[in-house]
């Protein structure tokens, strides 16, 4: 999806982290969207995905892909992405919604029939004493039944509720073949299209492997890519793809092994201990860690359940065939969560087998040429990577007024820095992936528009207040749950009130050693002056030679990037704290933010790698280096909120499992469980919207995409590549390129095939409406919409504009032909 690259991140361990700088474990999330997630898929544990809040485990945004950059002591800050909203948006007369599903503590209900986009009918309410809301008229507003969203696990496929609403009855066999149909990529979702290992997925999430294969004085994701036979096929280094073949419910002996043990901090040990035993003794069973399988504890309901997922790991994929980035990526960053869209965002790779040759598979989704029609069933099934639909609302209004907005002053003022240096280095910046690096910014900071602008709509917060106040009288009205689970929400909304006195600390030193977004002077100025103090203190030889290590590892940034970040940083002090706060104050000693950035740049050791190593060495580096003076005031700022920030994120944690489970007793699996990045289908219908006064279609066309080109002319983010200029006579200017459905998707979708009832390929997932950008926390069909590109349109382009034959036929018929 154009979210393409939000959040491609992996996994930091934070036991490596000093005390001194773990307060940020928790501060800002990175929510996912439709093409923006990248967990670290060797994470054994699913379901503490990193961009959800739930999640305690440190999360490190990297350049947008991976590399968890060595940055010592400061590696592992979590990096949020947000964006700003400009106010809250009119206030909407209330609107009546569906009821959610009538709870019944201690039974898994029947899932609930009815159509995505028709009023359902009202379950009783049962009565609740709830906080009032800020307008009277609001308290008509009712929770939707599907608010929770439609993202259903294969262990509890939606069988009646499928058939009770579309008619459409799925055995065992069809949700086998669809999971097996299915991959998982390096933060993306793909699929097998043949039987002779052809995978589809989108451009965006191609992007860097297309980069990898790239030759000396070529620009593939410039310029597109495509192999005349199987010998071109290009390999990719260090990539993989996972087919889901197991699911195992290991619910029971986690809590067996839970029984007795108390305290937070206790049983969050123990729960680590034995879902880390389960995953060694299946991997065993499997072969043990080289025999191709990737195995993988999967929290669902926040911890009310947990499966074990069994995966074939295959490791030859080759690069087969990838538009341009200019067709791609069609209308750029103004596009971007938009429709009507036209993009033909798309790659295929191909699976090789242990042998060298291409794998033979009885799994994968063949294309239908039909495409699809208006009031279709489609489904997709692909790894959305995180939501937070189980949120509590004091959590969201955290979100909504700290965390994520902290994040969008982060991006807000760090972009031109590389905007700037992307332009006047361009060779430079090519070296660095920084093109790449900037769109995942760039859409980060879009996609939180429409997050932040959700959570400030007294509508949505209001739905969401009304489901919270069910939950809280369902769980109320059963004397075990309410002994268990009844003080849980209060609790929440407790340690929210507690961050937010500390709010100022836990928004100013965000993504502080983040290799574009913080300095990398600052960085080394924090490794550096607890090397310095441990040596001071005597500490053993091991511990300061790391701290010394840590200092080196610090990747280097160019002084134009550093300098500019580091008097950003200046300038979030001044923002967070006021002008006149002491801290600021003593900070910048009357100077400029500017101003100090380059006394630091011109006059500390720290300022590149070279001169640190040099001052290592020579034993030169003292607290007096102008970089190292500034810590010790940062630290003892840092010190209430890392004390109050390190009490409650493990406290949420437990809460957050507690609530999931309270959740799945008291409805079942009639409301599905958040997203973990692991494997989904969601159901929904080929529909238009309403938007801007007027109506999206169902699908858009290749005349549209001429009529942008044309519009906007050449050199604008609707420029052309070359070959697409001259289409041959046969091209059909009339095919569908671009459709939409209400199917529930997230970042982590990119990627997925949309199927018909037939398992039968129609669409292929890049993006969601801008309408869709609060579905992180609430899915609203009447507005939600999963943008796909057309069959059709991914058929037309292979055979008329990149005349790739054997790639048509293959997807055609079946036939795998272009041989040595």
């Amino acid at each position: 999806m154009s979210r393409n690259d939000i959040g491609r991140t992996e996994y930091s361990d934070p036991e490596r982290l000093t005390p001194q700088v773990t307060l940020v474990q928790d501060v800002f999330r990175i929510v996912t969207l439709t093409k923006r997630f990248n967990p670290d898929l060797n994470h054994r544990v699913r379901g503490k995905s990193p961009f959800s809040s739930r999640n305690r485990t440190m999360v490190s945004l990297a350049s947008p892909r991976r590399s968890s950059v060595p940055f010592g002591l400061l590696a592992a800050l979590p990096i949020l992405l947000a964006a700003c909203s400009s106010g809250p948006p009119p206030m909407p007369a209330p609107v009546p919604v569906e009821a959610d599903p009538e709870p019944v503590a201690g039974t898994d209900p029947e899932p609930v029939a009815g159509a995505d986009l028709q009023l359902m009918p009202q379950a009783e309410a049962v009565e609740a004493e709830a906080a009032p809301v800020s307008d009277p008229a609001l308290d008509t507003v009712q929770a939707g039944i599907f608010d929770n969203g439609k993202m259903w696990t294969f262990e509890y496929p939606p069988l009646e509720y499928l058939r009770d609403t579309y008619g459409f009855s799925a055995d065992e066999e069809w949700f086998r073949r669809a999971h097996m149909s299915a991959l998982r990529i390096p933060g993306c979702s793909a699929s097998f299209v043949s039987a002779n290992g052809l995978v589809m997925t989108n451009h965006h999430c191609a992007r860097e492997s297309i980069e990898q294969v790239s030759h000396e004085g070529e620009d593939l994701v410039a310029d597109g890519f495509q192999a005349p036979t199987l010998a071109d096929e290009r390999p990719i280094e260090d990539y993989w793809a996972d087919q889901l073949i197991e699911i195992r419910d290991v619910t029971d002996r986690v809590y067996a092994a839970l029984e007795g043990v108390t305290g937070t901090d206790e049983r969050a040990q123990r729960r680590e201990e034995v879902t880390e035993g389960i995953v060694a003794e299946i991997t065993e069973e499997f072969g043990g860690e080289d025999a191709g399988f990737n195995v993988e504890m999967v929290e669902l309901y926040a911890g009310g359940r947990y499966s074990v997922y069994i995966f074939k790991r295959y490791t030859d994929l080759r690069l087969v065939l990838s538009p341009e980035l200019k067709v791609a990526y069609f209308g750029g960053d103004y596009d971007n969560f938009t429709f009507p869209r036209y993009d033909l965002d798309m790659t295929f790779y191909r699976v090789y087998d242990e042998n060298g040759e291409p794998l033979q598979t009885d799994y994968y989704f063949p294309f239908n040429e039909e495409g699809v029609s208006e009031g279709d069933l489609v489904f997709v099934i692909g790894n959305p990577g995180s939501t937070s639909r189980l949120q509590t609302v004091a959590e969201l209004e955290y979100r909504r007024d700290v965390s994520d907005q902290g994040v969008v002053d982060l991006l807000r003022t760090r972009l031109a820095a590389l905007h700037e240096y992307a332009e006047s280095h361009p060779e430079e910046a090519r070296e660095m992936d920084l093109r790449n690096t900037i769109f995942s910014f760039e859409n980060s900071l879009k996609a939180y528009t429409g997050i932040v602008g959700g959570l400030h709509d007294p509508v949505k917060i209001a739905k969401r207040k009304d489901h919270e106040r069910r939950f809280q009288a369902a769980i109320d009205a059963d004397p075990a749950l309410k002994a268990e689970y009844g003080d849980l929400i209060p609790r929440m909304a407790e340690l929210q009130a507690q961050k937010r006195e500390h709010t100022a600390a836990l928004s100013s030193f965000l993504a502080v050693g983040h290799p574009q977004l913080g300095s990398s002077t600052l960085a080394r100025a924090f490794a550096a002056f607890q090397y310095l103090s441990a040596q001071s203190q005597g500490a053993p030889p091991e511990a300061v030679e790391e701290m010394k290590d840590a200092i080196v590892a610090t990747p280097e940034q160019p002084r134009e990037i550093n300098e500019a970040q580091l008097a950003q940083r200046f300038h979030d002090f001044v923002r967070n704290y006021g002008a006149d706060h002491p801290f600021v104050q003593g900070i910048l000693e009357g100077r400029t933010p500017e101003g100090l950035a380059a006394v630091i740049m011109d006059q500390s050791m720290l300022a590149d790698s070279a001169a640190a190593v040099a001052a290592l060495n020579t034993g030169g580096l003292t607290m007096e280096d102008p970089a190292v003076r500034i810590v010790l005031p940062i630290f003892q700022a840092l010190g209430p909120a890392q004390g109050v920030q390190g009490m409650a994120m493990t406290e949420e944690a437990e809460i957050s499992s507690a609530l999931g489970r309270a959740l799945f007793e008291v409805y079942g699996t009639a409301v599905p469980p958040d997203a973990t990045f692991s494997l989904r289908i969601a159901d929904g219908v080929v529909q238009d919207y309403e938007y801007n006064g007027t109506v999206a279609p169902i699908y858009t066309t290749y005349y549209g995409l001429y009529d942008h080109y044309h519009s906007y002319g050449a050199g604008s983010d609707w420029d052309l590549p070359d070959r697409w200029l001259s289409p041959p006579e046969s091209f059909d200017l009339a095919t569908p390129l671009n459709f939409v459905s209400t199917a529930d998707i997230i970042g982590g979708n990119s990627g997925s095939p949309v199927i018909d009832e037939n398992l039968q390929v129609v669409g292929l997932i890049f993006d969601g409406n801008i309408e869709s950008l609060p579905g992180d926390y609430i899915y609203l069909p009447v507005e939600n919409r999963a943008v796909a590109v057309d069959v059709r349109g991914i058929l037309e382009a292979i055979e008329e504009i990149y005349q790739a034959d054997r790639i048509f036929q293959e997807l055609s018929t079946g036939a795998l032909v272009g041989g040595n």
